[in-house]
């Protein structure tokens, strides 16, 4: 008797799991994105507009940036961690990169939720488990954000990238399953600066600086991680700071348009830890061999536990 008790135990707990699939993937059909509406956070005006004097000759290089250049295709569930994140500014919809942070919580750029100092995004949808962005693939969950859930860092600021990093809380819970997980950070107790290891960078941006249109498969491309001093040869002081972190642009495989807000990331012990969250690349081309930038989550870390459920596991 007690068998079959806890035998009945079990089989109402995989019908529960099973309900919540599908009832994840009901929600997710239910929200339609009209893709025309939407553009890279990056190709607005007020993006550029807000730099200071100096640094508007990356406004004004002649070449358009780009997005995973040189980069490959991802296969589905590859990269489980990662979210597509849309805010909406009245009729207009940017589009950014994220990382599941719990079944709560997407961690984002500052840049991707604010359209300048003071413009806080009305809301939006965060797409997670999707590999053709297009298509309302059954291993999506699209889950919709108020702007009473926007987290931004107190001391981010859009004239010359400080502090960009911002956690959104979900409205609804995120199911975790095959194609949705959330990433791991480092430990609080994690100083490195892990320059030399290979960085991984994930999103839907352009393909390479010569198109107009960016991704709809899911892309990555890796490259070594930067020292601080070696970073700074490509970009100035007032952009590079120890609470940041650079990718390699060797091979003009890069990270740019369309990639913001997403997860570079590294693997080691047969994990993956997200290490930076991507913050900004040179506006003169992404298959340039300039570094990205991103945001470094070890600076971070106490600001992201403090604003989400993050344990570390």
């Amino acid at each position: 008797m007690r068998f079959n008790m806890e035998k009945g135990v079990v089989v109402r707990l995989l019908a529960v799991g099973v309900c919540l699939l599908m009832l994840a993937e009901a929600d997710a059909a239910r929200i339609e994105i009209d893709w025309k509406r939407v553009v890279p956070v990056e190709e607005l005006d007020q993006y550029w507009a807000r730099l200071p004097s100096e640094l508007q000759v990356f406004r004004n290089a002649s070449h358009k940036v780009g997005r995973i250049t040189n980069g490959q295709e991802a296969s589905p569930g590859q990269f489980p961690y990662q979210a597509l994140v849309l805010s909406e500014y009245g009729a207009l919809t940017t589009l950014c990169g994220g990382s599941v942070l719990t079944q709560h919580f997407i961690l984002t750029a500052g840049h991707c939720v604010m359209l300048d100092q003071s413009t806080m995004a009305g809301g939006g949808t965060t797409i997670m488990g999707a590999h053709n962005r297009m298509v309302v693939e059954p291993t999506q969950q699209r889950i919709r954000y108020s702007r009473n859930s926007i987290f931004v860092h107190p001391q981010y600021s859009a004239g010359n990238y400080r502090f960009d990093v911002a956690i959104i809380r979900l409205g609804t819970t995120i199911v975790f399953n095959e194609w949705v997980q959330p990433v791991r950070l480092p430990a609080r107790s994690d100083t490195r600066l892990f320059e030399g290891t290979i960085g991984t960078v994930t999103g839907f941006g352009r393909i390479s600086d010569s198109t107009t249109t960016f991704a709809t498969i899911l892309r990555y491309t890796s490259n070594p991680v930067l020292s601080n001093e070696d970073c700074l040869g490509f970009w100035s002081s007032l952009l590079v700071e120890p609470q940041n972190v650079c990718l390699s642009g060797a091979g003009g495989r890069s990270a740019c348009n369309g990639d913001s807000g997403g997860p570079l990331t590294i693997r080691e012990t047969h994990r993956t830890i997200q290490i930076g969250v991507t913050s900004f690349g040179s506006g003169n081309g992404c298959m340039r061999g300039t570094p990205s930038v991103y945001a470094r989550i070890t600076f971070f870390q106490d600001w992201i536990r403090a604003n989400s459920d993050y344990v570390d596991s």
